[in-house]
């Protein structure tokens, strides 16, 4: 089977080198690397042409000149060829034998639409350790239960994906791309669970194995999403685009229950109700309290949106 790699990328110089030299070093050779970059990124689009760097690549450049990963990603996806399309970040490190087990696993099974495998994260130098029997699953709360970075034991079905670490087969995606309804600047977050359900919701089965692996290292983003302190219109995007995600892709009954469980239990990420009585005996109640309005401004304006689009959808099929 031809696999092709694909790596969005904006301006981590760096962090892309290193990526590139641990595809250089597979067991199986990646058929073609397209990586997406942006045309005014000039010190990436340097580095891509450093022969150091992409010596014996099968390496395509791709210029997105929209911003953000969606539109990466989505150009990317037409500019593969390959019958699996394997993604990572640019600020992560294919093990050896990542693309070797990808094509293994897909070969083995043709109900398989989508693979991803452990993402071992390194902060400030240092290997998280831990170890989660739960991975990418959706419970019935509707509570995303991620913990990618964290599986261990035997490959099984999940429902959602790590963006960092993910395999298609062309066949399962031949319909579908990355929703470009999701608000960002940048890293668009949950673009990854949005498309690995779409997936899933077509009939394919969804695989993560922790042996699948890459290494990560969580690079700055350039826009309003930054890792460190991420700013309330970040925040208020995530939620958006978690609730229109969930709202598109689960069952009438199970986005009802999802609904209220964030409405009045929530996370830490997305606060309900509970967390705010919390917070009202915390010392950081103001920041607490921010991040719940802006949690549930996100909530609010993505169930407009797929009310909207009900009704539309509807009125043109009476048209």
């Amino acid at each position: 089977m031809k696999v092709s790699v694909l790596v969005p990328t904006y301006r981590r110089k760096d962090d892309l080198v290193r990526c590139l030299l641990a595809l250089r070093v597979q067991e199986r050779g990646c058929d073609e690397v397209v990586v997406v970059a942006r045309p005014e990124d000039e010190a990436t689009l340097a580095c891509l042409t450093d022969k150091d760097v992409i010596e014996g690549l099968p390496l395509r450049v791709v210029l997105s000149k929209v911003s953000g990963q969606v539109a990466a990603l989505n150009c990317g996806l037409d500019a593969t060829n390959g019958e699996i399309i394997a993604i990572t970040d640019d600020d992560a490190a294919p093990r050896p034998d990542w693309v070797r087990r990808i094509e293994v696993a897909f070969i083995n099974d043709q109900r398989l639409g989508a693979l991803g495998g452990r993402d071992w994260m390194h902060i400030n130098g240092q290997m998280m350790s831990g170890k989660r029997s739960i991975v990418g699953k959706i419970a019935r709360s509707g509570k995303v239960i991620g913990n990618h970075h964290l599986g261990t034991g035997d490959a099984r079905e999940v429902d959602v994906l790590k963006g960092a670490n993910m395999s298609y087969r062309r066949d399962a995606i031949r319909n579908i791309r990355f929703d470009e309804r999701l608000r960002g600047t940048g890293a668009q977050v949950h673009n990854d669970m949005a498309f690995s359900m779409s997936v899933k919701n077509a009939g394919w089965k969804l695989i993560y194995d922790p042996l699948v692996a890459v290494d990560h290292f969580p690079a700055e983003r350039f826009d309003e999403d930054r890792r460190d302190a991420p700013s309330m219109v970040a925040v208020c995007n995530a939620a958006y685009n978690l609730h229109l995600t969930l709202r598109n892709q689960l069952s009438p009954m199970r986005r009802q229950v999802a609904w209220w469980w964030y409405a009045l239990v929530g996370t830490r990420a997305y606060p309900g109700l509970v967390h705010v009585f919390l917070a009202l005996c915390s010392k950081r109640r103001q920041a607490k309290l921010a991040r719940w309005r802006a949690v549930r401004t996100g909530a609010i304006e993505a169930r407009r949106v797929q009310l909207r689009e009900s009704v539309d959808r509807a009125t043109s099929l009476d048209a």
